[in-house]
């Protein structure tokens, strides 16, 4: 079972003998009459494949399965074993969905990974890795064709299935044929919702594109990162510029779309050693005589540039707050409807600061470091943008001057538009903000009333058509426990879980909102459990083990994610599994169940 620890390594070998070697040692007491050996403290004293391979030849000199068939075999026994509690909890759970999205692997071919979200008897909600598909091609139907495929073999009640979570590309929200589309189709109750992160990701690009100079500043960023990358020599400069300046050893980060903090970071960096990057390149355009080099300083030592740095130092940790948010496993919509407003609030109190940015902001102490003689200061960073650009001269101005018209130019439009941006992808929630009215309420008037009992009608048609009146019936004795009974200073959360459980009385006293609770809980607002499964699939399935696919590929991952640890496994219901067929090796004891 070394399989659980050894998925994470990068040894071809080693992958499949792991799995040889767990489950043989566990049978060796069953067959081996003249060995004592405990199976713990063995286990505990073999910690690596060469170190039990010699145990091998002791298990049968005749039948040693070395082959790689029944190594396949024994993964998907030890993967069969893992899936079966979690398929028994997903059919008694009353409430499931699905979270899809498709990738390449190692070998060029597409993989639709399914991962499925479900919530349990005491309201609390579960992910796990389901299934990854190969599929011959992109298309909607191709997909939908595939995941009924995976409903069906694993027998999950599709009466219960709420939820889709997609990464929100066409081929999965198309409004005609789209994926989503289809599956609604099949599945009337389905609620389709686009990643969040994904969203969150557009809405930062997309903002950046909208103000010219902050779309060429990102194009800068990753052409310094290339700069430094791609050369040792220019590495070996940055890290001296570093060492001399007193700053902490770096590398240039990497700008890349899909990875959804890679800005936050490489301006974390940049920021924190701007005067070592400056210096290195000043110190290749002027001795190496590199134009590349004296390019990027001509861009960088300009006031512009810094101040951008310095204003997306001040915005960005917000938006990678978000965006953390947003890839815990477990989030809901709750987390949109309360952590959105209030990021664009910050960033909004950033912008109406005005001329005098706020106390404790990196872009507070902007001017200050620019006249450090031990930094910035060393560079006389006076020009706003490059010298004679395009053949024009850039006119001698004043710094208060140069930071009225920073202010105007790109603070002001940039952080607009991430407010105007963050707003429309993340404002309307669709039928997700109809399940406000399960929350906290004040003194309703009566046209919040009129809202409330809208809301709820909503969610009725959707989810439990023919139980219409006995919702409504139900909320209205429900909102008095929540303004003065048990639910009151409750905020929403702790109300959705407290009504999803089955083992309260709540359940009982309310069985539609109970229903109700359970899928606002379990609607997926992501597909970020997919991505975690695509590195997973990158670290078991690499260039040496590029023939891994299929069943195989998909046993593995449900090891590696699904799995607990070693010590924990159900050793012997995995040997109950592995006797089901006729096996050549035999337990000395005739009386065994498990193996007889």
């Amino acid at each position: 079972m070394e399989c659980f620890v050894d998925y994470a390594d990068n040894t071809s070998l080693r992958l499949r003998q792991a799995a040889q070697i767990g489950l043989l040692l566990k049978l060796e007491p069953l067959y081996t009459e003249k060995t004592t050996w405990n199976v713990t403290s063995l286990w505990s004293t073999t910690r690596t494949v060469s170190d039990a391979r010699h145990l091998l030849p002791l298990i049968d000199r005749r039948n040693n399965y070395r082959s790689h068939r029944i190594i396949d075999d024994m993964l998907e026994v030890l993967a069969e074993v893992i899936e079966e509690p979690i398929l028994t909890k997903i059919k008694s759970s009353q409430g499931i969905s699905l979270e899809v999205d498709e990738t390449t692997d190692v070998s060029v071919g597409r993989q639709l990974d399914l991962h499925v979200r479900y919530i349990d008897k005491e309201g609390l909600v579960f992910n796990h890795f389901l299934d990854l598909v190969s599929i011959a091609d992109g298309k909607a139907d191709t997909i939908v064709a595939a995941v009924k495929n995976v409903i069906l073999k694993k027998g999950l009640p599709t009466e219960k299935l709420y939820g889709l979570g997609t990464d929100g590309a066409a081929v999965m929200t198309g409004r005609v044929n789209g994926v989503a589309k289809q599956l609604k189709d099949s599945f009337p109750k389905i609620v389709s919702v686009a990643c969040a992160a994904h969203r969150l990701a557009l809405a930062c690009k997309d903002s950046s594109n909208d103000v010219r100079y902050m779309a060429t500043f990102r194009d800068h960023l990753q052409e310094l990162h290339l700069y430094f990358r791609n050369s040792a020599n220019r590495t070996a400069t940055l890290k001296a510029a570093s060492a001399t300046l007193g700053v902490s050893d770096l590398k240039i980060k990497e700008v890349k779309d899909t990875r959804w903090l890679s800005q936050h970071k490489a301006i974390e960096t940049l920021q924190r050693n701007l005067s070592a990057v400056l210096g290195a390149l000043a110190e290749e355009a002027e001795v190496r005589r590199c134009p590349g080099a004296k390019g990027l300083y001509t861009f960088c030592a300009t006031y512009r540039f810094v101040a951008a740095v310095y204003l997306q130092a001040d915005v960005l940790p917000h938006l990678a707050c978000l965006s953390k948010v947003f890839q815990k496993a477990h989030v809901c919509f709750l987390h949109i409807k309360e952590q959105v407003p209030v990021t664009i609030q910050t960033l909004r109190s950033i912008k109406e600061a005005g001329l005098t940015p706020l106390p404790g902001s990196f872009l507070s102490r902007l001017h200050q470091d620019l006249d450090d003689p031990q930094g910035l200061g060393a560079f006389n960073i006076q020009h706003e943008e490059e010298r004679k650009r395009r053949g024009r001269d850039v006119h001698e101005v004043s710094r208060e001057e140069l930071w009225a018209r920073f202010q105007r130019e790109v603070i002001h439009p940039y952080i607009t538009g991430l407010e105007t941006h963050l707003d429309r992808r993340f404002h309307d929630l669709d039928i997700l903000g109809a399940f406000s009215v399960l929350g906290p309420l004040g003194r309703a008037t009566p046209e919040d009333d009129i809202i409330k009992i809208s809301q709820l009608q909503t969610l009725a048609r959707k989810f439990c058509p023919e139980q219409e009146n006995e919702v409504l019936q139900e909320w209205f004795s429900f909102k008095n426990h929540v303004l003065t009974g048990a639910f009151k200073n409750k905020d929403q959360e702790e109300i959705l879980r407290l009504l999803a459980s089955e083992i309260d009385e709540w359940a009982n006293l309310y069985p539609c909102l109970s229903l109700l609770a359970g899928i606002a809980l379990v609607i997926p607002v992501s597909s970020v459990n997919c991505e975690r499964d695509f590195s997973t699939m990158n670290r078991v399935k690499t260039d040496l083990r590029n023939q891994l696919q299929g069943e195989h590929l998909a046993a593995c991952l449900r090891i590696s994610i699904n799995g607990p640890c070693p010590e924990a496994f159900p050793y012997d219901r995995a040997l109950e599994y592995f006797f089901k067929k006729p096996r050549k090796i035999k337990c000395p004891n005739k009386g065994c169940k498990i193996c007889s």
